[in-house]
């Protein structure tokens, strides 16, 4: 027959209450991520500020290699002869060969 009683102004204080924590969270929130966004944009422009590292200097040549491996040595002189004793190359040319082999050129 009658209605259960109902307690309205215990439920609007409840709901009220609920409200303004929602709002304050929301609040801590947006002022976080506002503080974040400042903080990333700073970041950037120190990054930007900062000159560009230098590049890294050219590799250097190696000095002079060490002389071919014995049998590639020899392989490249018997060569040489060969074309010696075919008539190919003068003895002039013959010696000025064999001098730039042996100096690892």
């Amino acid at each position: 027959m009658f209605a259960p009683r109902r307690r309205p102004l215990l439920r609007a204080a409840m709901m009220g209450g609920a409200g303004y924590a929602a709002g304050k969270r929301a609040q801590r929130t947006s002022y976080r991520e506002a503080e974040q966004e400042q903080r990333i944009s700073e970041l950037e422009q120190e990054r930007y500020a900062q000159p560009a590292a230098a590049p890294p200097p050219p590799p250097t040549a190696p000095a002079e290699t060490a002389p071919a491996a014995g049998g590639d040595l020899v392989a490249k002189l018997g060569e040489l002869k060969g074309l010696l004793d075919a008539g190919a190359l003068t003895q002039d040319e013959f010696e000025a060969a064999k001098a730039k082999i042996l100096q690892g050129g």
